[in-house]
């Protein structure tokens, strides 16, 4: 490693919008670990992803009720519902995990109904 290469990563570092270096940091995990790209899946896809829970929420509605999460793999979001469940133990906004399932769409947002998950180590 060269002191240019590391100041010149620093320099980046220190400079670039955060968010678009986390999204690099999730997509890289990824691809290492496998996934299929959030961006390339295709509507009655069946997919497997990595990535992380930006969000999670519980809707009790009786006509909608279940937990909805926002998963992002670093290049795109995915929403993941899971129907007639009001809690997942374990599932929580930056917690990593892997998804497999296939691929719908929901006014115009990518979604996985019912998604068989597993949760990955925490930091």
């Amino acid at each position: 490693m060269t002191a240019g290469g590391y100041l010149k990563r620093l320099t980046r570092r220190l400079t670039e919008d955060l968010e678009s270096l986390d999204a690099e940091e999730i997509s890289q995990e990824s691809r290492a670990a496998g996934g299929q790209r959030a961006a390339e899946c295709c509507r009655g896809e069946e997919v497997t992803m990595h990535g992380e829970l930006r969000s999670v929420q519980t809707c009790s509605k009786a006509a909608h009720s279940g937990v909805i999460a926002e998963f992002f793999d670093g290049t795109d979001v995915v929403k993941l519902k899971w129907i007639g469940r009001n809690r997942i133990p374990g599932l929580e906004p930056g917690r990593k995990l892997t998804v497999r399932g296939r691929v719908g769409e929901k006014d115009g947002v990518k979604v996985i109904f019912n998604p068989y998950y597993e949760l990955l180590g925490e930091d």
